[in-house]
């Protein structure tokens, strides 16, 4: 048997050292490839899926809009019910594409000068049906407030809310004021949050006590109203006493970007 010396059992060490970390080298590399891939795939996938989601939100407003459109033509208390049903469905078909649109790496953020009486006008006017049917009071004084935001994300913010005072309030009134510094009120005298509820509502999926009772929540609505918040640079936040009422607060103050 022919012997080696320690030069030659060192060259042999190192070369199988070197072919070793070539192999492992490689196996890195194609985890990478295949982990790069498939995030590719998750893209493509969910890109997809939000494209369906969009044509089809478009779709199914036109007999939406067609229906509203018919039962504006009579003034009934049949026609108002079916009305609001009309716009909560809308506003539920809305909220499963802005679901999904948090879901992706990029979302259409617009950035400018947005006036406040704008976007609450449009959102009073598209829930005046349900003022007037419940026999609820609107306080509200244009205050001709401008923040830096996104119009869109935050009308959807805005909306949320107060369909939210809405659904939870029988009697007395909506309010809508605003505080200094650029801080957006809406309070309402309805049934009000628990205490143990308070520090969940914007968990996703969480309806609390009063949502069990009420079979009218989805525990997606604060949950998109916080995250469309934070990615704006804004706050949302609670005050709520049960059998009094509720304030929901968004701070716009604060440096507006985008968080992920």
């Amino acid at each position: 048997m022919q012997s080696l010396s320690g030069a030659a059992i060192k060259d042999v060490f190192l070369k199988n050292a070197n072919t070793l970390e070539r192999d492992y080298q490689q196996i890195i590399r194609n985890l990478c490839e295949e982990k790069q891939s498939m995030e590719d795939r998750m893209m493509d996938s969910h890109k997809e899926m939000i494209d369906y989601f969009t044509v089809w939100v478009h779709q199914i407003k036109i007999p939406i809009t067609s229906m509203q459109l018919h039962l504006k033509a009579e003034d009934s208390k049949l026609s108002r019910r079916l009305t609001s049903d009309l716009l909560h469905i809308g506003q539920y078909v809305e909220m499963v594409l802005t679901y999904l649109r948090l879901g992706a790496d990029t979302t259409d953020y617009v950035f400018r000068t947005v006036h406040l009486d704008k976007i609450l006008g449009e959102n009073i006017r598209k829930l005046r049906g349900d003022f007037i049917m419940k026999k609820l009071d609107l306080v509200y004084v244009p205050s001709d407030e401008t923040v830096v935001s996104d119009e869109k994300w935050l009308s959807f913010v805005i909306e949320q809310i107060l369909s939210n005072a809405l659904k939870y309030t029988n009697e007395g009134s909506v309010t809508i004021s605003i505080e200094k510094p650029k801080t957006l009120c809406i309070s309402d005298t309805g049934i009000g949050i628990s205490p143990e509820d308070i520090p969940r509502i914007f968990e996703k999926g969480y309806t609390g006590g009063n949502g069990h009772e009420s079979k009218q929540a989805s525990g997606l609505g604060l949950y998109l109203c916080r995250q469309i918040c934070n990615r704006l640079g804004h706050e949302i936040s609670v005050i709520s006493e049960v059998g009094r009422g509720t304030t929901m607060r968004i701070h716009m103050d604060q440096c507006q970007c985008i968080k992920f």
